[in-house]
């Protein structure tokens, strides 16, 4: 039998096996990071203007701001079109525009008043619903073409984050962490934003996916699609009419228009788009639930694409790499700590602790702090969380301790959903670190690539200048690029034996550095933490 070749190595390594369901694309489909928001709208605004009759965009979000300008522009700046105006007239030249937005889910037959997210996204909807062009003599163009979706868990949401373009029947998909919202258009040095008097950012990311993996997320939005138009009219009280939202102040919003189409047109054959030495997995997380059973309403439920069992692609696609680590494992995320919802058999802990027994650096970077020199208190404080260290610090030896590290980025929000392994894998969705997202209490949608090529190099390499807070040039990039010079910037001691602990500034990283002066807080301890440490000893 001849050896494997290097790149099924690789999947048979950092992928889970794959399934007619979770289908592996090898050689065919594009994988393109995009980091931060201001690259991710620009584009978007760049596809949206370009559609034309018999074309089509797909949005699945979590949040969306009708009134959101892709260019950056805000109300009054000269130029400022809000997205919700384009699609209106997109959809008045003939083109297929359909959105779905999360929904609070079903609260058990009590009068639902929606909040947060929920809320806005209920108001946004009706905006949009409404929205005439302002380029064309026409009503609202968008009528049918924007729903709410209520399914899942009760202490869920659905919280993919996905957008299909469909130019002249050849799809580009992004799919990631970024919602349709003004603040996430940020990007290095994340100076734009303000919270109140004091500097803040805000750190996304996406990839852009071609080829039959766009056809894989576009399937996903179809799904979405049909099962929201299928949803029956929700029984919320006798007293109050299914086919409403009833707002605190006795305001009524219609929660899907009944003629709102059920049928997506099928997915077009994608042209391959070689990319050698790569594949891509497209994998989702849904969680078992069913509707409420009224009976009048079952010839619909046959008709909608519930989910019965249950979808734990992303988990068992972050367990398996996690499981294959030899080197690194990177990870950038919004939460490191449990929440309601989760599910301890789908955590993901002791799979840090167990690469961290092997020799794996384990370096979790997350939101810190505002810059105490502009006067401000913490946001979020540059403490170890309660679950890192119980799940994982304090059940590994002080040695293998070691091989862990956490870091708050001052000053920024990172929103970012994404890992990096060995610089051969890389993931970036909107699946949290936490078990709600990887049992699917809150639906996500996840691209994960192998390569035997540099993209995921060169994406660390990018991230880790941008958390510097310094400029890619020819001395820095290549002290990056080498793994062993790069892992002594966490932790000095994770330098090659024999080097000295100085070498690290030398190739080429500017003088004078250490970790903390990275805009770059190395999370510890607790103060009670410590004192407890201290009691016990």
């Amino acid at each position: 039998m001849p050896p494997a070749s290097p790149l099924t190595d690789l999947i048979e390594r950092y992928l889970p096996p794959a399934t007619e369901a979770c289908p592996t694309f090898t050689e065919n489909s594009r994988f393109e990071p995009i980091i931060d928001g201001v690259t991710y709208f620009t584009e978007l605004a760049e596809r949206m203007d370009a559609l034309g009759p018999g074309d089509a965009v797909y949005i699945a979000s979590y949040q969306a701001d009708p009134h959101l300008d892709l260019t950056g522009r805000g109300v009054g700046e000269d130029g400022y079109r809000p997205f919700t105006d384009v699609l209106a007239e997109k959809a008045a030249d003939g083109v297929d525009v359909r959105i779905v937005l999360s929904a609070a889910e079903y609260s058990g037959g009590t009068p639902w008043l929606p909040v947060g997210p929920f809320l806005a996204n209920t108001l946004a909807a009706r905006v949009i619903r409404a929205w005439k062009p302002s380029t064309r003599d026409t009503g609202p163009t968008l009528e049918d073409r924007v729903l709410l979706d209520w399914s899942g868990p009760l202490l869920g949401s659905n919280h993919q984050k996905l957008v299909v373009f469909s130019h002249d029947g050849v799809l580009t998909a992004y799919v990631g962490g970024l919602d349709l919202a003004p603040s996430r258009f940020d990007h290095s040095p994340h100076r734009r934003l303000r919270l109140g008097v004091h500097r803040w950012g805000w750190h996304d990311a996406a990839a852009r996916l071609h080829g039959p993996a766009a056809a894989r997320v576009r399937e996903t939005f179809t799904f979405r699609w049909q099962n929201t138009a299928a949803l029956p009219p929700r029984f919320i009280a006798k007293t109050l009419s299914p086919e409403y939202f009833h707002l605190s102040g006795g305001e009524r919003i219609v929660i899907n228009p009944p003629d709102a189409p059920l049928d997506v047109p099928p997915v077009p054959d994608q042209p391959e788009h070689p990319a050698e030495g790569t594949a891509i997995q497209v994998v989702r997380s849904y969680r078992p639930w069913r509707l409420y059973r009224e009976r009048r309403w079952l010839h619909r439920m046959r008709r909608a694409n519930v989910v019965r069992a249950g979808i734990q692609e992303v988990y068992h696609a972050m367990a398996t790499a996690i499981g294959a680590a030899e080197r690194y494992i990177y990870l950038e995320d919004q939460y490191f700590h449990e929440a309601p919802g989760g599910d301890p058999r789908f955590q993901l802990y002791g799979g840090l602790r167990a690469a961290a027994r092997r020799g794996v650096k384990v370096i979790l970077v997350g939101s810190g702090r505002k810059d105490p020199a502009d006067g401000g208190s913490s946001t979020v404080r540059p403490v170890i969380t309660h679950d890192l260290r119980r799940r994982v610090l304090d059940l590994l030896p002080a040695a293998d301790r070691r091989n862990v590290v956490m870091y708050r980025i001052d000053n920024l929000t990172v929103h970012t959903k994404l890992m990096l392994v060995d610089d051969v894998f890389a993931s970036i969705g909107s699946a949290n670190f936490f078990s709600r997202s990887m049992v699917g209490t809150d639906s996500e949608i996840t691209s994960t690539f192998v390569t035997t090529g540099d993209l995921v190099r060169d994406l660390r390499v990018k991230l880790w200048a941008e958390h510097l807070r310094t400029d890619l040039n020819d001395q820095l990039s290549p002290s990056l690029a080498d793994l062993d010079t790069a892992l002594g910037i966490w932790r000095r001691e994770w330098l090659p034996p024999g080097r000295p602990p100085e070498t690290w500034r030398r190739p080429g990283l500017p003088a004078g550095f250490a970790p903390t002066e990275f805009a770059l807080t190395p999370a510890r301890y607790s103060p009670a933490v410590l004192r407890r440490e201290r009691r016990k000893h």
